[in-house]
């Protein structure tokens, strides 16, 4: 998008450049984001999936029908599992992708477990490939989240947070995608000694903290100091990460 929208500020016509298709891939993306993508390029935008656990990018790839994405079962064997039993799900069952090498030498990856959700699809593509395809992720089995390509853990966060004087280790991560981009806020709750009173030195906490974060994840978060015991508690796991973003 961000090409896109360079191309028109530069007064760059979209028949200069020549682009046929695009092939995306590193995060997750909606089919609203694909229309925006080809309206705004002139061109056919297709996903891509991979890991680099497995072999990086190509365990999976999209055909101009763009109904699924084929995956090279010629040499990756898909499974879906149900994230919390292991049981081994059916087709057009949404569950995490586990992945086994069938031609990769040395070091062959055995059932991993991709923490991708998605479902395998059942019949044949339009395109006459006979490749077993699955359909776009829309989400994680885990706390880890991808934003802007980055992957990012809760523990990263938590640990630049900790660095910092005169916050608490309560915290929410929340993920959202107003528009066409990923943008990610970071509640945290003051300790009771802060000094409220001053809005420069809430400012200059904020600040503080986002420059920690930005240090230890490499990419700017939004940052939010909250008045203590205001964000919610758990009495089981903490709930860290709220995604707001819509991947269906």
């Amino acid at each position: 998008m961000y090409l896109g929208e360079s191309l028109k500020k530069y007064g760059i016509s979209l028949d200069e450049i020549n682009l046929k298709a695009g092939i995306f891939g590193a995060e997750m993306w909606t089919e609203e984001m694909r229309h925006k993508i080809e309206e705004t390029l002139g061109i056919k935008a297709l996903n891509i999936y991979g890991l680099t656990e497995v072999m990086g990018p190509g365990v999976a790839q999209e055909c101009l029908e763009q109904d699924g994405i084929h995956i090279s079962d010629d040499h990756f064997y898909p499974e879906i599992i149900n994230p919390e039993t292991g049981e081994v799900l059916g087709d057009d069952e949404k569950g995490e992708l586990v992945l086994t090498t069938l031609t990769r030498d040395g070091t062959p990856v055995i059932r991993f477990r991709t923490k991708d959700l998605t479902s395998l699809m059942s019949g044949n593509c339009k395109c006459g490939r006979t490749t077993k395809r699955m359909t776009r992720i829309t989400g994680r089995s885990d706390d880890m989240i991808k934003i802007k390509g980055v992957m990012v853990f809760p523990s990263q966060i938590e640990k630049a947070l900790l660095s910092v004087d005169g916050v608490s280790p309560n915290y929410q991560i929340v993920v959202t995608r107003p528009d066409i981009l990923d943008e990610i806020e970071v509640k945290v709750e003051a300790t009771p000694d802060l000094f409220f009173d001053e809005m420069k030195k809430m400012e200059e906490m904020e600040n503080k903290i986002m420059g920690e974060i930005r240090s230890e994840i490499g990419i700017k978060v939004d940052v939010t100091i909250c008045e203590p015991e205001s964000l919610p508690r758990s009495e089981g796991k903490a709930v860290r990460v709220i995604d707001e973003r819509n991947f269906e």
